[in-house]
């Protein structure tokens, strides 16, 4: 089970959009996210005409690794960690660590 998964409200911890907060919008691999509105970077993209696509400056989102980021905890209004424990029925389920509430009801 993963800790974040897409959907999932973050808040960067570390780099150069430390502080910003975002949804994941996709997994690219086991260790890093795109989140949307970080990490944009301008990516210069050459004309295709055959495809009907202007050339030109496109802003994109680029992944992150996922050490970087924390789940987003309401409560606190802060990021925080996630850990994952078994209910009665057998259901795994997230929890924040640190007030125990659980992430998905």
């Amino acid at each position: 089970m993963n800790k974040i998964r897409k959907g999932d409200e973050v808040v960067v911890i570390a780099g150069r959009d430390k502080g910003r907060r975002g949804m994941i919008a996709r997994r690219v691999d086991a260790e890093r996210v795109v989140v949307e509105g970080v990490n944009r970077v301008k990516k210069h993209v050459r004309p295709n005409p055959m495809k009907g696509e202007v050339g030109g400056i496109v802003e994109k989102e680029m992944p992150i690794n996922i050490s970087n980021i924390a789940l987003f905890n309401p409560a606190t209004q802060k990021g925080d960690r996630v850990g994952i424990k078994e209910l009665e029925d057998g259901r795994k389920v997230r929890f924040f660590k640190s007030n125990g509430e659980l992430v998905d009801a």
